[in-house]
């Protein structure tokens, strides 16, 4: 594990953001979701996709509260061009559990 400053951390934009659309996306080589989430005024709404699919259903992850990154560069995701990164812990059986604040908070907060 490569150790970082302050600093550095500092830099990676994790906020809160509520997920307002949910997908199925066909096209992912794994099988995945393709996510709107709302990360407030400021930043906006931002596409995603996630695979997330072997612990959610897409009726629970509507209205749900994310952590994300919001500052990489957009990525292309097969036909979908991925403007966030929705964080969560793999599991060893390849299963992905959201990272979510614990209560309910402002979209656009900042971790800290």
């Amino acid at each position: 594990m490569k150790e970082i400053t302050w600093d550095e951390f500092t830099q990676v934009e994790l906020r809160t953001g509520t997920i307002v659309e949910v997908e199925d996306f066909p096209e992912a080589r794994k099988p995945a979701y393709r996510l709107v989430v709302d990360f407030g005024p400021e930043i906006g709404r931002k596409k995603s996709s996630a695979q997330i699919t072997d612990l959610y259903d897409k009726k629970e992850l509507l209205g749900r509260q994310i952590i994300g990154v919001v500052n990489f560069p957009p990525k292309q995701i097969g036909p979908v061009l991925s403007e966030c990164l929705v964080t969560g812990f793999v599991r060893d059986d390849g299963s992905v559990v959201l990272a979510v604040p614990e209560r309910r908070v402002d979209n656009g907060l900042k971790l800290a």
